[in-house]
């Protein structure tokens, strides 16, 4: 079984010094923005890859990379890939729900991901590459809609994304936040490795969401 240390560390490498901010920078203001904001928390595998797919979506502010739903406190990416500490990887969106709904955006998560593959994602394969919905208690409902809605299209027994309770969200290490914009040549050739385009239009066919470029 093969996990991203394996086959990315070298495109780590290249930017483990860079500089920046471990929030993400919010996206540029947008007309129509109605100053409303929430927040949403998907894990899809790689959060490169889940960070690049929503920032780019209408009425999101920001995305920020980081892990979710286990017991150890800020713990480091190291940590996270080495195991024991229940984290998957994860990105915390903030929105506004005047421009997008919560249930637009986890509709558009689905098609970011392979549902069907309950070890990780692409090449991304381990216990820290699950997959998950985090929803609130307010969420929750809307996100087991999508859930049911997106299974239907794939089949229910195949479609093992759960919806889990939301969890404390931490902010992954600065050189992680907005990778595949920051470095996108880099990101674009670890993509691309990973044959994830190929995949969703396996999965998805034309409804299919990718984050490949570069």
């Amino acid at each position: 079984m093969t996990s991203r240390p394996l086959v990315s560390f070298v495109f780590l490498g290249l930017v483990a010094c860079s500089p920046g901010s471990a929030e993400s920078a919010p996206n540029s203001p947008q007309a129509g923005d109605t100053g409303r904001r929430e927040t949403a928390v998907f894990a899809g595998g790689c959060f490169w890859s889940v960070e690049a797919n929503f920032e780019r979506i209408p009425g999101v502010v920001a995305a920020v990379s980081g892990f979710a739903g286990g017991s150890t406190a800020n713990p480091s990416y190291e940590q996270v890939v080495r195991g024991g500490t229940g984290h998957v990887e994860a990105v915390q969106v903030t929105f506004d729900p005047g421009r997008i709904s919560y249930r637009q955006l986890v509709d558009r998560f689905w098609l970011t991901i392979d549902p069907t593959d309950p070890d990780g994602q692409f090449c991304d394969q381990g216990p820290s590459y699950a997959t998950a919905v985090f929803a609130s208690r307010t969420q929750k409902s809307v996100a087991e809609a999508s859930r049911r809605a997106a299974a239907s299209r794939l089949g229910q027994a195949r479609f093992v994304t759960p919806v889990r309770d939301a969890a404390r969200f931490w902010p992954a290490e600065a050189y992680h936040q907005d990778f595949a914009r920051r470095n996108p040549a880099r990101y674009g050739g670890y993509s691309q490795f990973c044959g994830r385009t190929a995949r969703l239009r396996a999965v998805w066919g034309e409804a299919a969401a990718s984050s490949d470029h570069g």
